[in-house]
């Protein structure tokens, strides 16, 4: 399984999100810190879920990082969030 994949079970398992998007960009940054030559170290992660609601941005992303607590400590290096609650979404 994937880096991603598993972010993907641990997700849908912890959130239930009504939109869940995990986007591999360790090919932007070849060449930075953290990156490996096989790349899954910095992921674009959007998750929409029921679960933020009446959270605040920083509330929803530490529940992101205790979630991908494992996948942190073992190799990824980088997430960008977006966390939203249902209706939040952007067109």
């Amino acid at each position: 399984m994937t880096v991603a994949e598993t972010m993907a079970k641990k997700l849908t398992e912890r959130f239930a999100p009504t939109r869940l998007e995990i986007v591999d960009d360790s090919a932007r940054h070849a060449g930075h810190a953290g990156a490996r030559p096989g790349g899954e170290t910095h992921f674009t992660v959007t998750v929409v879920s029921a679960a933020f609601t009446g959270m605040n941005r920083i509330a929803r992303q530490r529940l992101v990082y205790e979630t991908l607590a494992a996948e942190l400590k073992g190799g990824v290096h980088a997430l960008a969030l977006t966390t939203l609650a249902p209706g939040e979404e952007r067109a």
